[in-house]
Formats: C-alpha cells, sequence, structure tokens
C-alpha cells in the first residue's frame, strides 16, 4: 500500500495557495446562487474570495440558520444545488437537521483516512456505525469501497451475532465508535472466540489514550477521525498520530466562539469549516467543536494544517456513548418533573467505557424522593440510559454548567 492516498497530501504551500485561488471563488458563486445563501452572501464579490483570510471575512453559518431555513424550504432550506431527487439519500441529524448523501465514488471523502489507517484491498471492515436515518454507516461504507475494502454492515447491536459474524467472515478491520470495538472484544473473550481484527478506525467520540493502548496490546492498530454528516472528513489522524491532518477538501478555520474571527495558531477556538463539494457547498459553516491548530509539518509527511481533534464543545453539548447530550434536554428533564429543581449531566469514564451520570437536584415534593421516577424520563429524553443521583436543594453549583465533561483527553 502506497504511504499517501494522492499526490494533494504532499502539496507545497505555493501549490496549495494556488489551487485555494482557484477553487474558493467557484465555491463561492456556487453557493451565491443558491436560495439560503440569498442573505447570508449578498453583495460578495466572488472573485476577490481567493485567500484565507479574505474567506474570514464572510459570515458564519451555523445550525440553526440551516433548521429554519429548512422549516422554510424543506428538505435542505435551499442550500443544496440539486433538488431531492437529485441524491441518493436524506439524512436526519438531532435537530431535526436534514443532510443529504450521495454514491458517487467516495462522496464524503472517507477513503482518504482508511487508507492512512492501512485499510484497503483485502481488507474486510467491520462497520458498526449506524445505517439508519443518520449517515455514519454510509459515510464509512462508502470510503471502503473507495480503497477497495469489502464492508460486513453490522450496524450496532446483538454482540453475540457480530462476533460469530466477525470469526466466520473473517473481518479484518473495525469501523465504529472507539468504544464498541472493546465490547466486541470482550464479548468475543466470553465466548472464547479468537477474532482476526487487527485495524480500526473510528470516529463517533474521543479515542481515549488508554483505551487506544487497551487495543494496542492485541494487536490492533486504532486511529480516529473527525468527520461529520454536513460535511463529511473534517480532519483524521496517521501512523504517526500527532493531530489530525485536515482533510483536501474543506478549509478549517479556528475562531473565537460566537464570532467568525480567527484565533492565534494554537488558541483553542470553534471549528468552522467551508466545503469544496459542489453538491453541498457550505460555507463558514460552524460545527460548535472546539480545537487548536497544531503548529509546524506533520512527520508523516503530509503538508496540510493539523489540528488538536476534537476538544469539546462550544455550547456544552458533549458526546456520550456516541450521541450527542444537549443543554435543551437537561432544560426538558427540569421541565417534566415539578420536583425538580435542577439537573446536571456528568460525562464520566469507568472500564474504558463512557458512563452519563444524571444529577438532580430535588425537595421530593410528594414525599421521598426515587432516582427510579426519573430513571424512564432520563432514557426518553436524553436518548441514553444513566445513573441517576439525587442532590439535596443547593447541592449542584451555581456555575452555569448543565453538562460537566469529567473524562480526561490526556
Amino acid at each position: 500500500m502506497s504511504g499517501y492516498y494522492d499526490d494533494l497530501e504532499t502539496r507545497s504551500a505555493a501549490e496549495r495557495a494556488a489551487a485555494l485561488a482557484e477553487a474558493l471563488p467557484e465555491q463561492i458563486a456556487r453557493a451565491q446562487a443558491l436560495p439560503g445563501y440569498a442573505e447570508l452572501l449578498a453583495g460578495v464579490d466572488a472573485a476577490s474570495v481567493t485567500t484565507r483570510e479574505s474567506l474570514a471575512a464572510l459570515p458564519v453559518l451555523r445550525k440553526s440558520d440551516l433548521g429554519r431555513a429548512q422549516k422554510g424550504a424543506a428538505p435542505f432550506g435551499g442550500f443544496t444545488t440539486r433538488p431531492v431527487s437529485g441524491f441518493a439519500h436524506v439524512f436526519q441529524s438531532p435537530g431535526p437537521i436534514y443532510e443529504p448523501g450521495g454514491i458517487a465514488h467516495d462522496w464524503w471523502r472517507l477513503g482518504r483516512f482508511l487508507h492512512a489507517a492501512g485499510i484497503g484491498t483485502g481488507d474486510i471492515v467491520q462497520n458498526c456505525f449506524g445505517y439508519h436515518l443518520t449517515p455514519a454507516g454510509m459515510i464509512f461504507e462508502s470510503g471502503a469501497r473507495a480503497v477497495g475494502a469489502a464492508v460486513l454492515p453490522a450496524g450496532t447491536g446483538q454482540t453475540e451475532l457480530q462476533v460469530q459474524a466477525a470469526a466466520d467472515v473473517g473481518v479484518t478491520a473495525y469501523a465504529g465508535t472507539p468504544d464498541y470495538l472493546k465490547i466486541i472484544l470482550d464479548k468475543a473473550e466470553a465466548m472464547g472466540v479468537e477474532l482476526g481484527i487487527t485495524k480500526a478506525a473510528v470516529s463517533g467520540g474521543a479515542l481515549f489514550p488508554s483505551l487506544r493502548d487497551f487495543y494496542a496490546a492485541r494487536g490492533i492498530a486504532c486511529l480516529q477521525c473527525y468527520a461529520t454528516a454536513d460535511l463529511g472528513l473534517i480532519a483524521y489522524e496517521t501512523p504517526s498520530m500527532e493531530g489530525m491532518i485536515v482533510d483536501e477538501r474543506v478549509i478549517v478555520e479556528i475562531v473565537t466562539p460566537g464570532t467568525g474571527d480567527p484565533v492565534a495558531e494554537g488558541e483553542v477556538g470553534e471549528v468552522v469549516v467551508t466545503t469544496l463539494n459542489p453538491d453541498y457547498p457550505l460555507i463558514r459553516f460552524a460545527t460548535g467543536d472546539m480545537s487548536a491548530v497544531l503548529p509546524g509539518a506533520s512527520p508523516c509527511g503530509r503538508s496540510n494544517m493539523r489540528i488538536k481533534g476534537w476538544m469539546g464543545r462550544a455550547d456544552q453539548t458533549t458526546k456520550i456513548k456516541g450521541m450527542f447530550v444537549r443543554p435543551e434536554q437537561v432544560a426538558a428533564l427540569v421541565a417534566r418533573h415539578a420536583e425538580i429543581g435542577r439537573a446536571r449531566v456528568v460525562a464520566s469514564r469507568e472500564g474504558e467505557m463512557d458512563v452519563m451520570t444524571v444529577r438532580i437536584e430535588t425537595s421530593g415534593q410528594g414525599g421521598a424522593p426515587d432516582a427510579g421516577a426519573f430513571e424512564a424520563s432520563v432514557t426518553e429524553l436524553l436518548k441514553l440510559k444513566g445513573k441517576v443521583e439525587l442532590v439535596a436543594p443547593g447541592g449542584l453549583p451555581r456555575d452555569g454548567v448543565v453538562i460537566e465533561d469529567a473524562r480526561s483527553y490526556e
């Protein structure tokens, strides 16, 4: 397998600047022709937007903007260059927000990451990302096809069947959230089944160093990428594991949260992405994720900008067990039960797995409070099962935090 996916990965700074000066005005002009950008890009001279600096002068597009536009012009809000019938799939993300999906060669560009992870012809990938409503399963499947790997479309759940299928088929690689592979390996050990997985490509949650070490001790090289339903691949790890290399078809900026102002190199800020996808030209799209630019070049030889990877959310939204938990969900929990004064979600780790604890401040109106009475509401509203811990009135900090991430990313 060649060290690089293509020649784009090792371009010089001058080559990158020239390519940007050509592609960016075309993408801005493409976006300006769409109803969704009628106000955001009004009066912008597309031909003059040729550099990262000139791009930074444009307004930021947020998910809330997409949501509002989609309510008035379903399903994509006037942000796509094709009608809905021109796409292969329509996906749904929390909000709800609807995203298009294509089946053209590697439409989401995940092949670049899978190649860096050593996955290619001859590999059989057990794809444990979801295939229902959300696009993650299709995103990774299209990437696997791009590098010549076969796919076992496993999704999540039915772990015993997953173990048996992996053994019967001869699976060599895993794709899914960082935690779920450990569940599969633990189940295989309990069943006395030996698996042949030696490569793992993960996303949808933080890959903690201790978990990566757990896999390495079992002969599995595990790398992670940063991708979203809207943008496809944003950045990815290589075997050097020194930050994440930005994909060749996006432009990443790190800005002060809530603004469009770029921060200094190395400073933590919100990730804003411009994609060069002609079907879905998102311009300065704010992800809500936090990261920082790493200085210098990667020792792997790829010359594009590097970021540190996912470093939390600008709005307290936190990913737990591969699912986003948002402040408004916590607010809905409090509103449902009159006896709840405040609630605070705490994300932690136990045995290399995410754990969600919901701390509920309650006075116990109508009798002694019962944690079990709140568990069904937690599962329904937060979409995850979690521990419920009751505290007396005044027992939660008054610091504005409703979702606390107590996990260590070092």
